[in-house]
């Protein structure tokens, strides 16, 4: 069974099972004069349309695109969370190539003061010696 028709399948299940308590809808209707629709435009603000004005079809089109909006969000989530995690490696691989080029810049430093160690060793070394056979 492909994706859409396990999709239809679990709207139509959920379409079936539920009520329509829970849909409100705007008040709409028609006109024939002007204290009419002064009317209407003052009930338009609070008032929802009665459950029992909305026929099926309305109902049906209302869950549809109910769950169809819910399906596009949850793609969306989807596809946002594979591409944090792709920051994520990105970013990861990024930190492991400057943490090495970090430390070999601390081995060239570490090595470079060895040198100089053994020089300073090295020379007074010499110098003692020199010293040593100029007293000798």
């Amino acid at each position: 069974m492909g994706v859409s028709q396990k999709w239809f399948r679990i709207v139509r299940w959920r379409f079936l099972r539920s009520s329509n308590k829970d849909i409100i809808l705007p008040r709409t209707s028609v006109c024939t004069n002007e204290s009419e629709e002064a009317i209407l435009r003052i009930e338009d603000l609070n008032l929802p349309t009665p459950i029992s004005s909305i026929n099926k079809e309305d109902v049906a089109a209302i869950k549809i695109q109910a769950y169809f909006r819910g399906h596009l969000a949850r793609r969306a989530y989807r596809a946002l969370k594979s591409l944090v995690k792709l920051q994520a490696l990105v970013r990861g691989v990024w930190v492991r190539k400057q943490s090495r080029i970090a430390m070999q810049c601390m081995h060239a430093l570490v090595r470079l003061q060895v040198r100089v160690r053994a020089r300073q060793l090295l020379g007074s070394f010499d110098k003692e010696r020199l010293t040593n056979l100029q007293n000798v």
